[in-house]
């Protein structure tokens, strides 16, 4: 199974009063990995049609660690773990990974994306060229227990 990775930076902006990323800043996190997974690299194979539109139905998320701020970005995994008709479900993993292949996750989360036709207000199906791409990243394991 391949995962598609995305190097998040951390902004100053992120941290709260007790000095770690607030828990808020985490979906903000989620987003950027999912539109580059969704929006770039998924047009860049041929199945552009995702940022035509596409709305959020569901976030789970488990935080496990604290995230401190630092210069050096954070790692973020994604994965899907269901495609259906006119949904899918995109698994993530925010985490750090030392020298000698230790992980630290920080957060596990799940987001259930509905394909949107905006033109016509709508969700849409999910084409055969979108699910390819999905399935190319498709592992069974959910990041979160759903």
């Amino acid at each position: 199974m391949a995962r598609h990775i995305y190097a998040c930076p951390l902004r100053w902006s992120d941290m709260d009063a007790f000095g770690h990323v607030n828990n808020v800043v985490f979906l903000r996190y989620l987003e950027e990995a999912r539109i580059d997974f969704m929006f770039t690299q998924a047009a860049e194979a041929g199945a552009g049609e995702f940022a035509g539109g596409s709305v959020v139905a569901r976030h789970e998320i488990d935080y496990k660690r604290p995230l401190v701020h630092r210069p050096e970005p954070v790692t973020i995994e994604t994965w899907v773990t269901r495609i259906g008709g006119a949904s899918l479900t995109v698994s993530y993993e925010i985490k750090d990974t030392a020298a000698d292949g230790t992980e630290t996750v920080y957060v596990r989360a799940s987001t259930v994306v509905v394909p949107y036709d905006l033109a016509e207000g709508r969700p849409r199906r999910i084409s055969a060229v979108e699910r390819e791409f999905l399935e190319r990243f498709m592992d069974e394991e959910p990041a979160v227990a759903v």
